[in-house]
């Protein structure tokens, strides 16, 4: 017989506050086509983006998280020293160590919780909603903060015509705690490293110290590129639209919710044609608000869902207490899909 006394959590986990940050400067499509061969009518067509946001030199990483953080926790309406954890899903803070989520916790007040950060690209705010789901009810934490954020501008190539108009900056935080009633769905995540190619960096930080020049990608002044990211855009895309409106079917069902009983569809923002034709696959009623932030935000990888769920609950496109069902996909390739209610 174990010794080992049981955890004691909350019955349910719930998201409590959201909270959002966007860099003050708005970047229109005119400025992209100053480095590559296109057309603001192409990239609008191709991606639905107009304008996206990209952070000075004083907007990091963590400055944003924290902006959006203290949203998230006035939203829910508790102290910073309440938070138990701070779980933090980004590709580009480039300190390898410590985790930027240390500092994060620091800065907002959040006493001595536990901290670290997660690579999970695109799908990273599902991963980091499921693992505070589970602190919630575990019994570890009993309030966990959990942001996505991104300075995608920082792996940028501006010469790439596939993806230089893609990416934009920006943090997006929730807070998730107890709950008497269920309110995160199960999580349907996974990953299919064997397309792990069609989404990557361009080199590795170490390919930065060898000698040989020649073996990394230049720029058309002849200067080394700054890592960045690259994709197969049509492999990404099929991937996305076939394979990722199954994975959100998925969680409808382990959540017995039934598309009529949806209220909010809130997909990682990636692509404005990916969007509508995962709306027209899931069979989605009219009723059913359906996020399109990409067109003033850009992509923004982890930070895309909670920015988005923002937004519409600012503008009142959705209310508290709406069903959402929330989907993030990208490098790895990785998904994590569930549904929500909303805070």
């Amino acid at each position: 017989m174990s010794k080992i006394k049981p955890s004691k959590g909350a019955p349910y986990a719930r998201i409590l506050g959201v909270g959002g940050y966007r860099p003050t400067r708005v970047v229109p499509n005119e400025v992209i086509l100053e480095t590559i061969d296109s057309s603001d009518e192409w990239i609008r067509s191709r991606s639905g983006i107009v304008t996206r946001h990209w952070a000075s030199d004083e907007e990091t990483v963590a400055a944003m998280s924290i902006e959006a953080s203290g949203k998230a926790i006035a939203d829910a309406g508790i102290d910073p020293e309440q938070i138990g954890a701070v779980v933090v899903s980004t590709v580009s803070h480039f300190k390898q160590t410590p985790a930027v989520a240390t500092e994060i916790a620091h800065r907002i007040g959040a006493g001595k919780p536990a901290a670290f950060d997660i690579s999970a690209g695109c799908a990273g705010f599902g991963y980091g909603l499921t693992l505070a789901k589970g602190m919630v009810v575990e019994g570890s934490a009993e309030y966990v903060l959990v942001i996505g954020v991104e300075r995608l501008s920082d792996l940028t190539d501006l010469e790439d015509r596939a993806t230089a108009f893609l990416f934009g900056d920006g943090a997006g935080a929730v807070v998730v705690g107890p709950s008497q009633e269920p309110a995160i769905g199960p999580t349907v995540w996974g990953s299919e490293g064997d397309k792990s190619e069609t989404i990557k960096q361009t080199v590795a930080w170490n390919d930065l110290h060898i000698g040989d020049v020649s073996k990394l990608p230049l720029d058309s002044k002849g200067e080394i590129k700054f890592p960045a990211i690259t994709q197969e855009g049509q492999a990404v895309f099929r991937w996305a639209v076939f394979e990722m409106a199954k994975v959100a079917q998925q969680a409808l069902d382990a959540a017995g919710i039934a598309p009529e009983d949806l209220d909010v569809f809130i997909p990682h923002q990636a692509n404005m044609r990916i969007i509508d034709s995962m709306v027209k696959t899931l069979k989605l009623p009219e009723h059913v608000t359906v996020a399109r932030d990409i067109e003033s935000t850009g992509n923004t990888s982890a930070a895309s869902i909670p920015l988005a769920m923002e937004r519409l609950l600012a503008t009142g496109q959705a209310k508290s207490g709406d069903t959402a069902l929330v989907i993030g996909f990208g490098a790895g390739l990785v998904y994590a899909a569930t549904v929500v209610t909303l805070p």
